[in-house]
């Protein structure tokens, strides 16, 4: 028999619908491979209908609209070149880890807004907010760099970029055994206690403020770095997996036992 793959776009542009299959990046050359051979293997030949829809392409989902964040989404689905792929996957991460990691880092943040009104004060609560974000951006820039080298090695598959059922098994058992090791109870120890780390790494004046943010930033990564490193098994481009994360982050934290 002969199987044939329809609709392949030789560009990504040229896609009639954004889900459509391509065959313009070295990326797409081996889960190809993988189709052909299994075809092979049940004594069919393999073809393929090489395609560019023209006018009529489309590689933004009708839900999604053609604003900003749809056109950022789009460069993030096809690992070309890697500028404008990191520059978009970067700002997806940055605004992650604020919606992940800000909850939870807010009861520190009031008691140090607190302190800081007392008779010793003369930090800045903002500076020390920047501070923590400044820890998240440089971890957003690695998940961004993580995620091109994934996409790019054809490790991320679907809408959603995610791995294989594979890796993301191992990424859960992974996770598990992180969240049972000491090194994560003593990060946690830091952040179940906010007005200890604040009498414990107390540094005066505005860059004193900044510093202990970003410290306090380093504590919360040492606890949640596997949970972040989950993304890559639930999907990046998943809201679900970003939302389950958040709240079992924030449960860590307001929870009795931690």
């Amino acid at each position: 028999g002969l199987v044939i793959v329809e609709a392949t776009a030789v560009v990504a542009e040229g896609r009639i619908s954004p889900q459509d299959s391509g065959l313009w990046s070295d990326a797409h050359i081996e889960p190809l491979a993988r189709i052909v051979r299994f075809i092979h293997e049940q004594g069919a030949f393999a073809g393929i209908q090489l395609a560019h829809a023209g006018r009529k392409a489309s590689t933004l989902r009708p839900w999604d609209g053609d604003g900003v964040a749809g056109r950022l989404m789009m460069l993030m689905m096809t690992p070309g070149a890697p500028g404008p792929y990191l520059a978009a996957s970067a700002g997806m991460w940055l605004a992650m880890m604020i919606a992940m990691m800000v909850p939870a880092a807010l009861p520190l943040m009031l008691v140090f807004r607190g302190l800081d009104r007392g008779p010793r004060g003369g930090g800045d609560p903002l500076l020390f907010v920047l501070g923590y974000l400044a820890t998240w951006s440089a971890v957003a820039l690695l998940g961004a760099g993580a995620q091109w080298w994934l996409h790019a090695d054809g490790l991320l598959y679907g809408h959603r970029l995610a791995t294989a059922t594979p890796l993301a098994g191992a990424l859960l058992i992974a996770a598990g055994l992180w969240q049972l090791s000491p090194m994560k109870a003593a990060c946690l120890a830091h952040c179940l206690g906010p007005l200890g780390f604040l009498l414990r790494h107390a540094r005066p004046g505005r860059l004193g403020a900044f510093v202990m943010g970003a410290h306090h930033g380093l504590y919360c990564l040492g606890c949640c770095w596997m949970l972040m490193v989950l993304m890559f098994a639930g999907g990046v481009m998943s809201v679900v997996t970003m939302a389950v994360i958040a709240a079992l982050i924030l449960a860590e934290r307001l929870l009795p036992a931690g």
